[in-house]
């Protein structure tokens, strides 16, 4: 460390000239990072609903309707001219409406009332349209709603889309220019210059991009990466600038001069600013185990965040300190952070209380974090009636009612399974419609006498298709209950030859998969995170006990959303246990470092109380950050996911810094004697007589 500190110093230019090219390049390179906004695109490309989705791509020109339209107060002409106008839109492929089921010059009191009423009700329109989602996608929703104006609502799949498209960067920049100004004035209360929050924020600012601009390598990253990695990069890496300036301070008011005081606060911050960093990479990295995609993809940008974060800080940080060290000192001010002698005492005091509440609350609370009533694939997106999309949504089912469809593929071969398959997913519970060859044209026209255009719909050279619709929820019971069905029926016919694509399919995958994957990613950030303190510790019981503190608010946190009815995104659910342990395990270590180096000297009453006294205002500034952060993005984004991620993480923040405070000093007490034995004693007690009166009290 000595060595790396005097290097950084004297080569301060080559340091300013490698960030510069790295900022360069970041600022061509971020805007050319390709955005995936479908959560179904992260399958595992085994599964069956990508396996068939990529299938039915192949061998059929066109997929199902993806937006609807209705309009309301409408004759059957006007409805025919808007039907009209909205096809000739550069990006419709194809419009459907009553008048492609049946001859509608006849009157409507001869059309059977069911069809009728699934197309035109109470003089209200609905069309489905297939839409281009390429490029164009925002401009053609744009131009149908110019179209149909106040008489028309537009949603679907594409429309939820456009809108996380839209919604999510505009989020973003409110986001931040909230936060920024927050941040800030945190900082100015917890720092002794009003020229360091700027400092900081330059400095993991500089990280951010160059993170940021190095997605390109990645190829794409998921909309939840996108919105949510740099607002969790800032919140966390603002400890690692603390803690350097804060010992270049301390050795500053010791009388060294610059130069020498920051080699000397980059020799002591290093070591814990790297094992802080390391938590936290290993608990993000934690989710690239999942199979579901969109795990590692956040997981490896996050880490690779951190890792940015920890660059900026040990070499760019103190160059530019050096560099600016003359307004720091001009800037210079009292501390507005308060003494925390009486909190110290008080929380002591209150320590066994919350011992005793979490060891009531934390087995309920594991049990019920995981009994959750989730949601798992995009539909979630909008379906708030918050959103305008999802009050267009609500209009049209109470209307018309849901409408979901799902794919059901099958050998074109053998006309007569086809069709005796097809009579038994009508009966399924939820199936409102089935569009098929063997049921709608029938198995005894020969296909030489169909048009082209219209048997390409339905059959392709080794495939049938049916095209079931539902009459539920993308992730209802109904709609999962039926996926399941038809997939036992496609066994009984088929065997394995059978393919089913669709929203609900995806969803039901994305559950059948991530569920899988709950396990494996929480045991893998905890055992990573547990070895590493048990490394630098040398103990056997410290881990555990840190582990403790923070498993405990994790399931109290996701155990909330339970007792209150809430549903919740799974893929939240996965992050947040191990964003909250990667992020917030630094607290806890954080404490447990000052109580054992308060114990070299202190019994153990003492350590406790001056620990809560000098480490507080750095816990409480962290996290406060974090959960400041966490609750704008949960306030901002109307994108429920990123909305519920953004609430876990603020109120994670909180339950974090509650544990710490209040509920791990006692705890570290009670298990004096435990750690005392289990841990290395060059790591715990001074050699001597006096440490060793100091053991016994």
């Amino acid at each position: 460390m000595n060595w790396l500190a005097e290097k950084t110093i004297k080569h301060k230019g080559v340091i300013i000239i490698a960030f510069t090219l790295m900022v360069v390049f970041s600022i061509f390179a971020a805007p050319n990072v390709s955005i995936n906004y479908q959560m179904a695109d992260y399958l595992p490309e085994d599964s069956k609903s990508t396996v068939s989705l990529n299938l039915m791509n192949k061998e059929f020109d066109k997929s199902p309707p993806n937006v609807r339209i209705m309009l309301e107060d409408v004759s059957i002409a006007e409805a025919l001219n808007y039907k009209e106008k909205i096809s000739k839109v550069n990006g419709v492929k194809e419009v459907n409406w009553l008048d492609d089921s049946v001859n509608i010059d006849q009157p409507l009191d001869m059309i059977d009332t069911d069809t009728l009423n699934s197309w035109y009700k109470d003089n209200n329109a609905l069309f489905t349209a297939l839409v281009d989602k390429g490029d164009t996608l925002k401009q053609t929703i744009e131009d149908i709603k110019e179209i149909v104006g106040d008489k028309g609502i537009v949603a679907g799949d594409a429309v939820t889309e456009n809108y996380a498209k839209t919604s999510t960067s505009e989020e973003i920049q409110k986001i931040m220019l909230f936060i920024i100004p927050v941040i800030v004035l945190i900082l100015m209360i917890s720092t002794s210059s009003w020229f360091e929050p700027f400092l900081f924020l330059f400095t993991v600012g500089i990280s951010i991009l160059i993170n940021t601009g190095t997605n390109i390598f990645l190829g794409e990253i998921s909309f939840i990466t996108n919105a949510t990695a740099a607002i969790l990069q800032l919140a966390v890496s603002m400890d690692y600038a603390i803690f350097l300036l804060h010992r270049f301070a301390e050795f500053r008011d010791e009388g060294l001069d610059v130069k020498e005081a920051m080699v000397n606060a980059m020799k002591k911050s290093y070591t814990s600013i790297l094992s802080s960093g390391l938590t936290t990479i290993l608990g993000f990295l934690a989710l690239t185990l999942m199979r579901f995609k969109i795990g590692p993809d956040l997981g490896t940008v996050l880490a690779k965040g951190i890792v940015f974060s920890l660059l900026s800080v040990m070499f760019l940080l103190p160059v530019l300190t050096i560099y600016t060290y003359k307004i720091i000192d001009k800037t210079h001010h009292r501390s507005f952070m308060p003494s925390f002698d009486k909190f110290s005492k008080v929380a002591l005091k209150l320590g066994p209380i919350f011992v005793i509440i979490v060891a009531i609350l934390v087995y309920p609370a594991y049990l019920a974090q995981g009994k959750n009533n989730f949601t798992y694939g995009a539909s979630s997106m909008a379906s708030s009636e918050k959103t305008q999309i999802g009050r267009d949504t609500k209009k049209i089912d109470d209307t018309f009612g849901k409408s979901n469809p799902v794919v059901f593929i099958v050998p074109s071969d053998d006309p007569v399974d086809e069709k005796e398959v097809g009579e038994e997913i009508n009966n399924i519970k939820g199936v409102t419609s089935i569009i098929s060859y063997s049921m709608n044209v029938g198995n005894e026209i020969p296909k030489d006498y169909v048009p082209q255009d219209q048997l390409s719909d339905l059959v392709s050279g080794d495939y049938s298709r049916m095209i079931v619709t539902l009459s539920a929820d993308e992730e209802s019971d109904i709609a999962f209950n039926a996926v399941k069905e038809m997939s036992e029926l496609g066994k009984k016919y088929f065997g394995d030859d059978y393919y089913i694509a669709g929203g609900s399919p995806s969803a039901y995958d994305i559950k059948e998969t991530v569920t899988s994957d709950n396990v494996i990613t929480t045991l893998g950030a905890i055992i990573a995170i547990g070895v590493v303190i048990m490394l630098t510790y040398r103990s056997l019981s410290i881990p555990i006990i840190l582990l403790i503190a923070i498993e405990a608010s994790i399931w109290i946190n996701l155990s909330y959303s339970y007792f209150n009815g809430i549903s919740i995104a799974y893929i939240g659910f996965m992050v947040i246990s191990a964003v909250q342990l990667g992020a917030t395990v630094d607290y806890a270590i954080l404490f447990a470092n000052g109580y054992l180096e308060n114990r070299k000297e202190y019994n153990k009453h003492d350590s406790a109380i001056n620990t809560l006294k000098t480490s507080t205002g750095a816990i409480l500034t962290s996290g406060t950050i974090l959960a400041l952060a966490g609750f704008t993005l949960g306030k901002i984004s109307t994108n429920e996911v990123i909305a519920q991620l953004g609430i876990l993480i603020g109120r994670g923040a909180i339950l974090s810094m509650i544990s710490v405070l209040f509920f791990l000093p006692t705890v570290l007490i009670i298990c004096d004697k435990l750690i005392e034995k289990t841990t290395m004693k060059t790591h715990f007690y001074k050699e001597g007589e006096k440490n060793e009166q100091l053991c016994k009290n």
